[in-house]
C-alpha cells in the first residue's frame, strides 16, 4: 500500500508488474499482479496465490480488493491487472479478470469502473454486463 494522490495507467501497470513478481504460481506458472486505487488515492497491490487444491487459489484482483476492504476501504477508482507466463507476456498481453473477480469487483464498483489491462483501459461493464445482485 502507498499513499499517492495521482495516478496514470502506465504507472499502475508498472506497479501491477511489481506485484506480479510476488505471485506464488508453482502449478500453472501463470503469474498475475494487480493494483487497486481507493477513492482516497491509496494503492493496494495483490498477486495470485495458487494452492495444490486449485479451488483454493486466490487471484491477484481479489487479493488486492480483500486487502483494501480489510483496511476499511469500500470505494475504488481504478484497478490495473497484468499476467502471463513471462514478464514480457505480462507487459504485452491482455489478462482480463476471471468471473469470480468480476463479481467481487461488481460488489464494490459501478459498471463504469475502469479496468486497466496491458492493451488498454476498459470499463467493468465490458467484462460483466449483468452482475449478480441480491
Amino acid at each position: 500500500m502507498s499513499d499517492m494522490s495521482t495516478f496514470d495507467n502506465a504507472e499502475l501497470l508498472q506497479q501491477a508488474l511489481s506485484a506480479r513478481r510476488n505471485a506464488y504460481a508453482p502449478y500453472s506458472h501463470f503469474q498475475v499482479g494487480a493494483v487497486l486505487v481507493t477513492a482516497e488515492g491509496q494503492y493496494f497491490s495483490g498477486c495470485n496465490i495458487e494452492n495444490a487444491s486449485y479451488s483454493l487459489t486466490v487471484c491477484a484482483e481479489r487479493s488486492a480488493i480483500f486487502g483494501a476492504v480489510s483496511a476499511g476501504f469500500r470505494q475504488f477508482r481504478k484497478i490495473a491487472i497484468v499476467g502471463g507466463m513471462t514478464e514480457e507476456d505480462a507487459r504485452t498481453q491482455s489478462c482480463p479478470p476471471c468471473g469470480a473477480c468480476l463479481q467481487v469487483l461488481a460488489e464494490f464498483c459501478p459498471l463504469e469502473f475502469p479496468v486497466v489491462l496491458a492493451d488498454r483501459e476498459y470499463q467493468l461493464r465490458e467484462f460483466l454486463p449483468r452482475q449478480f445482485r441480491l
